[in-house]
């Protein structure tokens, strides 16, 4: 049997175990809060797994080693960023927001928190979040299809576009029968098959090449201008502009719908420290790992890669038998899959609690409430495919731009109104608008300030709006003091 068929299989067999997992979860979920948030039964090490496997995507095995093959140690700035805001995401605010989404009539959603936690009279603030949602979790989810297209085309000799659709429909497959716990307890074994991954190809290129020490040598011989953090590959001195925007990729997980579902889902608030540990180890090997594919994918391959994005999948099957390059390459399935498909929820969600509902059906019974998210979760692929089509689009920079916009779109937003009791509604309003408009302009300008990456930009005005308006406007006493009693 040829080594491209023996990959074949092991990509089916891992589909059709995702796949009895959503029918699994399919006959558990009963109603909205079980398809959303998995009746907020989730144990810590699964919520912390399946919030780093959501959050982590094709980037994690694409994208960061692509920019450690291209840019060296320098690329390690946004690691560095990214788990800050891991470690500071679920200790700062992770326990406050699983009460107090909780405790406001069970809010499922990080528009309807933001509703109840201000109890706004009309439906302004929730709708403009799901808008922002939407928006930028259509680049989201792209971003995952174009991952998918890549690894079908590069292991299977796929046409991209053929590629892009055939992992849109593994991912609508588990996610639309089984909703959040089907997500979730996919993620787990995901995100362990993720970390497996990135650990065991950079160990056997270093075994391979005598030893860790004998490695870095190496790799400071061959290619001694990625060896610095801070000088790009062009030896130029990063400047503060490139440092502060490669570390503000933290800010956004302040503000990511998808993550902030799986602080609310975890079983109880008291169990949030276990769970911040299992995601500051999980995810610390993973950007470990990450950067060692990239940096010694350069001692293994003896041609250059014109996409360093595809440094993962060329070690892959320059080393390993068939079957373990199977096993392995599933890895960036997983990571496609594990975020594409919260994302999908998140933006389901928001279609179906944060507009339809909201707008259309007040009345409506949990039972319609699930049929919309699904239907919810078809119409909203098949727009991200259409965004996905396009074969020389880059993971990272698609990434870059929805993580942004969501994360200083709602990071501010949700932080402030966990921690300040007189932050009011019409500030929640400004914060939302101004973070999200912020991202959308910035994008468009460039030279001087505007090369800062939009998101720091965007999640200070943000943040500036929220305490301005606030402080011009009254917050009712009866919400204030409803803040100090949940929180404390």
């Amino acid at each position: 049997m040829s080594g491209q068929w023996l990959v074949a299989l092991t990509f089916v067999a891992y589909l059709a175990l995702i796949l009895l997992i959503g029918v699994y979860a399919y006959l558990r979920t009963k109603n909205a809060s079980d398809y959303f948030l998995g009746g907020r039964s989730l144990p810590p090490a699964v919520a912390a797994l399946s919030a780093g496997a959501s959050d982590m995507s094709g980037w994690l095995l694409l994208g960061l080693p692509g920019a450690a093959y291209a840019s060296g140690l320098s690329s390690g700035w946004i690691a560095i960023g990214l788990f800050s805001g891991i470690v500071l995401s679920w200790t700062v605010m992770a326990r406050r927001l699983r009460i107090y989404t909780y405790e406001l009539d069970d809010a499922l959603t990080v528009p309807a928190y933001l509703h109840r936690r201000f109890n706004m009279g009309h439906p302004y603030l929730r709708t403009l979040c799901a808008f922002f949602i939407l928006l930028f979790f259509l680049f989201y989810v792209a971003s995952g299809l174009i991952a998918g297209g890549k690894l079908f085309e590069t292991v299977f000799g796929w046409d991209y576009r053929w590629a892009v659709v055939i992992g849109a429909a593994a991912v609508i497959s588990y996610t639309l029968f089984g909703g959040f716990l089907a997500v979730s307890w996919t993620d787990v074994f995901q995100g362990l098959l993720m970390s497996l991954a990135l650990v065991i190809v950079p160990l056997v290129v270093i075994m391979d090449e005598g030893g860790f020490s004998a490695s870095w040598g190496k790799l400071q011989q061959q290619v001694p201008e990625l060896m610095h953090w801070m000088r790009d590959s062009s030896g130029q001195t990063l400047g503060i502009v490139a440092i502060l925007s490669s570390l503000a990729w933290g800010l956004g997980y302040f503000g990511q719908p998808h993550i902030l579902a799986r602080f609310q889902a975890v079983r109880s608030a008291d169990d949030v420290p276990v769970a911040a540990s299992v995601a500051a180890v999980w995810s610390l090997a993973g950007f470990l790992g990450a950067m060692a594919v990239g940096l010694f994918g350069h001692l293994e391959l003896a041609q250059v890669l014109a996409d360093g994005e595809r440094v993962f999948m060329a070690l892959v099957e320059a080393l390993f038998h068939p079957v373990v390059a199977g096993v392995l390459l599933a890895a960036i399935l997983s990571a496609i899959m594990s975020t594409a498909d919260s994302q999908l929820l998140v933006s389901s969600a928001a279609l179906a609690e944060d507009i339809y509902h909201v707008w259309f059906g007040r009345s409506t019974s949990p039972e319609a409430m699930v049929k919309v998210g699904r239907w919810a979760v078809v119409a909203l692929s098949l727009v991200a495919v259409w965004v996905a089509m396009e074969p020389d689009s880059k993971v990272l920079d698609v990434v870059a731009y929805a993580w942004a916009g969501l994360g200083a779109a709602f990071g501010p937003a949700t932080l402030i109104s966990l921690f300040w009791s007189r932050m009011t509604g019409a500030g929640a309003i400004a914060g939302v608008l101004v973070g999200g408009m912020t991202v959308l302009v910035w994008k468009q300008l460039s030279g001087g300030i505007f090369d800062i990456y939009e998101l720091l930009p965007g999640f200070v005005f943000s943040a500036a709006a929220i305490v301005i308006v606030s402080a011009v406007t009254k917050c009712p006493a009866e919400v204030a003091q409803r803040h100090r009693e949940i929180v404390g």
